[in-house]
């Protein structure tokens, strides 16, 4: 059964969007994080939020594709953890930094309209 048929899901583009995102952060965030690691001590801070992000945002697009009730609460968490990332990544220099931070910007925004309707 293709992604498009299942019945339970409303309002399907926003939510593959939203799902889209979130894998696209955490995807950027891994990254981020592991060329951070490289970078010294200073990027600390930078290389949790990263992973933070991640977890969330990975945890959230699986609620999302199955329906769960708490999908909302993590849409929250997540939104605002990627807000949070995407402030420290700003700081940074570093291309990865900026990369990650303009992507965690588009699924925060996700986030928070999923979190919203």
């Amino acid at each position: 059964m293709a992604l498009m048929e299942i019945p339970h899901v409303d309002e399907r583009d926003e939510i593959e969007r939203c799902i889209d995102d979130c894998f696209e952060a955490a995807q950027a965030c891994e990254w981020c994080a592991d060329e951070c690691a490289g970078e010294g001590e200073e990027m600390a801070r930078c290389i949790r939020l990263c992973r933070d992000v991640a977890d969330l945002a990975t945890m959230h697009a699986r609620f999302m594709a199955r329906n769960s009730n708490y999908s909302t609460q993590l849409a929250e968490a997540c939104a605002g953890a990627c807000e949070e990332c995407a402030e420290e990544c700003a700081r940074h220099d570093h291309e990865h930094c900026q990369v990650c931070a303009d992507v965690v910007r588009d699924c925060a925004e996700s986030c928070r309209n999923m979190a919203s309707a």
